[in-house]
């Protein structure tokens, strides 16, 4: 018999909704049954591509014995931390505090007030390497609810005083010059110079830090920043944690060198992806970049967008029960499909051999050099591709998450302008539509966070919500010119500015009408997605640029100077604010094309967005629609000649009317206008 989560339009707790547990969401009815028994809360925070989620899962919350004792000793909550971003943080912030390190599954014991006394990952459901049965744990934590409660609930208050005492954000001096290169030398020290990536094993995507290096390669012409960029980027693209048959990037490495992936591949990695790589190419030509940028673009509309025009959280690292089953391969396997000659090509080229590079004598399949039999090596990608469609696929989180969204509209709509892909604008225009008509309510003026099946949820958009679909319908009018996505943009950024300030220069991460929980969560650092205080800061600036709004700017500007004491030491987990910071030095550049529409005109747009200037805005004359003013970029540019024209600004000042895009790219490059 289904439990509570059966009504849930999370995917992620409907995989546990025929657990024998006695799950609640989220949600006051919890925690008054809680006190009403008076015993404990459990919460399991996991999400749905979570391996050890399922893991624990399995062994645990599927077994009947241990869910009678949850049900019998705990009021038993589960939390979808994509969908509640603001409930894992403010826990997950507890359970780094007390044990020193995190993750998910996320368990926490806590009172029916949410003040938590005990937390952790993920436990077995045996003793073993030295973390207690999952069992043993709650009898423990039973019995010292029974006879040392007291002692517990002063625990847990004590441990919410002390993260409320945590120091508020603060900006100490404003981003320049001297902090972002202690940001990209900061990079740099921790950079590994044989593999690429920064740090150590499990190496993640530095999508983020990526972003900021291209940028201050453009400011500075420092060859390490570039070099950084190309090796990781190809490093990345060439090993395992990349889909060599699909495109698409897997979460993360479990080597450092990029060989075997953490399976589940995330949308927001791949939007973030897609767009560096693309920025790449912008920079150097690079034909790989060029390859995995637009592979990666197929890979999110093809296997991640939704019957109505969104995009799908993620796929699943396990099918089949088993991790990474969909993606391997044996020497055997290879020449099944392809016959012995190709089959043993395909083995050398792909690096798949007879003991396997990933467990149980399979490889995944890495790149790890070019070939001239290009026609061959299309012929054994397509087949094995085929091969492998038919084999059981991971499970799809199928819920949209606004913020995810917002990036992939931003990548596919520059990927498809630059690249020559007019389906992929079209793709990031469809996800504008669905984010504009499910999750944004016209009469509060604000954003739910997920949806799925183009049905809301009641979850509330968070601030990376509102700053990430901001960056995404910016993107989208540079590329098309639709001022109605200017104009969203400018509703988003209006709700948070008015509701989301910490009063001090910085934000908070929930709005200040949001649910109570025991801290309210605010955090300046990079995760898997850009910090939402970076994200708002970026999407600030680059409307501030777009309409002259003061308020914008000022407001972009104080949160990026939370940041800077982070970037000379701990730069990697700040590198989207350091890469506003180089827009913001950068002016930005501010570009009007103006003209109808034509091909002279469509030669100076391209021109404009494939300029490398560090976040750089463009504003093109489109269509016009009612009630929906060209933003005020545009206004005022007459034609030169009667002809197409550009406008290049920065820091108040413009440059001389151009027509050709020769001329447009020489002024982007010349630096500020003096």
């Amino acid at each position: 018999m289904a439990n509570r989560l059966s009504r849930s339009t999370s995917p992620y707790l409907l995989q546990h909704q025929d657990n024998p547990v006695d799950w609640w969401e989220w949600e006051p009815d919890a925690f008054a049954e809680a006190r009403r028994r008076e015993v404990p809360v459990l919460l399991s925070v996991g999400y749905a591509a979570c391996h050890w989620c399922h893991v624990m899962a399995h062994e645990s919350f599927e077994d009947a014995a241990t869910a009678e004792q949850m049900n019998r000793d705990f009021v038993c909550i589960k939390v979808d931390r994509e969908e509640r971003p603001d409930v894992d943080a403010v826990y997950m912030e507890a359970t780094q505090a007390m044990t020193g390190h995190g993750g998910w599954p996320m368990t926490v014991f806590m009172t029916a007030d949410g003040e938590p006394f005990f937390t952790g990952t993920y436990f077995p459901p045996d003793d073993r390497h030295g973390m207690p049965s999952f069992r043993r744990l709650m009898t423990s934590i039973t019995e010292a609810w029974r006879d040392k409660r007291a002692d517990l609930e002063e625990s847990a208050k004590d441990i919410v005083r002390r993260l409320a005492e945590r120091a508020p954000a603060s900006g100490s001096s404003p981003v320049d010059a001297r902090a972002l290169d202690a940001a990209a030398a900061s990079l740099r020290a921790s950079y590994d110079e044989r593999d690429g990536g920064f740090g150590g094993a499990p190496k993640f995507p530095p999508s983020m830090c990526l972003e900021f290096l291209l940028r201050h390669y453009d400011r500075t012409g420092d060859p390490s920043s570039l070099a950084m960029v190309e090796s990781t980027c190809e490093r990345m693209a060439r090993g395992g944690m990349y889909d060599q048959l699909g495109g698409g990037f897997a979460r993360y490495s479990v080597d450092g060198q990029w060989v075997v992936p953490h399976f589940e591949k995330m949308l927001y990695d791949n939007a973030l992806l897609c767009r560096v790589y693309l920025h790449l190419w912008r920079v150097t030509g690079s034909a790989l970049a060029r390859r995995v940028a637009l592979e990666t673009a197929d890979f999110m509309v093809r296997d991640l967008r939704t019957p109505e025009g969104g995009f799908s959280s993620a796929l699943d690292a396990d099918s089949e029960g088993v991790e990474g089953k969909f993606y391997a391969w044996t020497p055997g396997q290879l020449v099944e499909v392809l016959g012995e000659d190709d089959g043993r090509w395909a083995a050398e080229f792909y690096a798949v051999g007879a003991s396997g590079s990933f467990e149980h004598g399979t490889s995944v399949l890495q790149r790890l050099g070019e070939t001239d039999e290009l026609d061959r090596l299309e012929s054994v990608r397509s087949r094995l591709w085929a091969a492998r469609e038919q084999r059981v696929h991971p499970a799809l989180d199928d819920k949209v998450v606004a913020a995810w969204n917002g990036l992939a509209i931003a990548a596919l709509a520059e990927t498809g302008l630059l690249l020559e892909r007019p389906d992929l604008v079209a793709a990031a225009e469809s996800a504008a539509d669905l984010l504009r008509v499910v999750h944004y309510d016209v009469g509060t003026g604000r954003l739910v966070r997920t949806s799925r099946d183009g049905r809301a949820s009641t979850n509330a958009g968070v601030l990376e919500d509102y700053a990430d679909v901001s960056e995404g319908l910016i993107a989208l009018h540079g590329v098309t010119g639709d001022p109605r996505r200017a104009d969203g943009a400018g509703v988003l950024l209006d709700h948070v500015l008015d509701h989301f300030s910490d009063g001090v220069g910085a934000f908070f991460d929930t709005a200040d009408d949001a649910e109570v929980l025991v801290r309210r969560p605010q955090d300046l650092t990079d995760n898997a997605t850009p910090s939402g205080s970076s994200a708002a800061a970026q999407a600030l600036l680059s409307y501030a640029a777009l309409t002259g709004s003061e308020r914008c700017r000022a407001a972009a500007e104080a949160a990026l100077a939370t940041a800077v004491p982070l970037m000379s030491r701990h730069a990697r987990f700040v590198g989207w604010a350091a890469a506003a910071g180089e827009a913001l030095l950068a002016g930005p550049a501010e570009v009007a094309i103006v003209g109808m529409s034509s091909p002279e005109r469509d030669v100076l747009h391209r021109a404009a967005l494939a300029s490398t200037s560090s976040g750089a805005v463009v504003a093109v004359e489109g269509t016009p629609v009612e009630g929906h003013p060209p933003v005020p970029l545009l206004r005022d540019r007459p034609l030169v000649d009667g002809r197409a024209t550009a406008y290049v600004c920065r820091h108040f000042a413009c440059a001389a009317p151009v027509t050709t895009p020769v001329s447009l790219t020489a002024q982007l490059r010349s630096g500020p206008v003096t």
